[in-house]
């Protein structure tokens, strides 16, 4: 199973699947992008294995680029694990407290964001593609933990996945008003004007959210891997057949 790991200690393990040319349909992890849903419980089935769990521990949403969040229960355990009309509706995130659940976000450019508490035994994941950043969905998560759940954010770690980088994503100027509005994300952004486009550091923008809500800049990482060029990357702006990767992180528990 091509897996980066990013933490694996006796309260976590989190990390991200990765593209493998060698196994089918490139190790991808998406009902909603795939050729045979069959396929992908087999690359489910063997990420189960490796994470030693069951197949039916993972947690999975309809992502939709919103700003939508949901606690996960045991009640939700095993959805869209092995059906996809099943997974949690019109959803961009999810954390939970409770142990042995597979939290899993689905991306092919867009970012990933991962995050632990120790403090809280809380663990959660956020898609944020451009949309769902200009809907500033990590900000909005982190002020609901920190409100809902009692979390102060200087005890979360925060691990930022790989995703397209600036350089390769291109968008208009009806993108980029969406980021300026922000009036955080200038210095996140260039004018090519050869291209006449505008690049845009999504991965960065995502920090500064992060860092707006108050986590500690020591506590955020990056991990700069672009998607559109990493052998190991699904990239939707490259290939719109492509897979997704899936980005997991999961509370130990006895």
């Amino acid at each position: 199973m091509k897996t980066k790991i990013y933490i694996d200690n006796e309260e976590f393990i989190a990390g991200t699947t990765l593209k493998d040319g060698t196994a089918p349909e490139h190790n991808n992890m998406a009902f909603h992008a795939c050729v045979n849903p069959e396929t992908v419980l087999e690359n489910r089935k063997r990420l189960a294995s490796f994470l030693q769990c069951n197949p039916k521990d993972f947690v999975c949403a309809s992502q939709t680029h919103s700003a939508n969040l949901h606690k996960v229960t045991l009640a939700d355990k095993g959805r869209g694990a092995q059906v996809g009309a099943t997974a949690i509706p019109d959803t961009d995130a999810l954390y939970t407290t409770e142990p042995n659940l597979i939290l899993s976000s689905f991306t092919a450019d867009c970012v990933p964001v991962i995050f632990w508490n120790e403090v809280k035994g809380l663990v959660g994941v956020i898609h944020s593609g451009w949309q769902g950043t200009v809907k500033e969905i990590t900000l909005k998560v982190f002020e609901h933990l920190k409100k809902v759940e009692g979390c102060k954010p200087e005890d979360f770690h925060v691990r930022i996945g790989m995703a397209i980088s600036q350089e390769k994503f291109e968008v208009d100027e009806d993108v980029y008003v969406k980021f300026k509005a922000l009036g955080y994300a200038d210095k996140f952004m260039y004018f090519n004007e050869t291209s006449e486009k505008y690049h845009i550091d999504n991965q960065k923008t995502v920090k500064k959210q992060l860092e707006l809500a108050g986590v500690p800049e020591g506590r955020i990482t990056i991990d700069r891997t672009c998607t559109y060029v990493s052998p190991d990357g699904f990239s939707y702006r490259q290939d719109k057949k492509a897979g997704r990767h899936l980005s997991f992180i999961m509370k130990k528990g006895n």
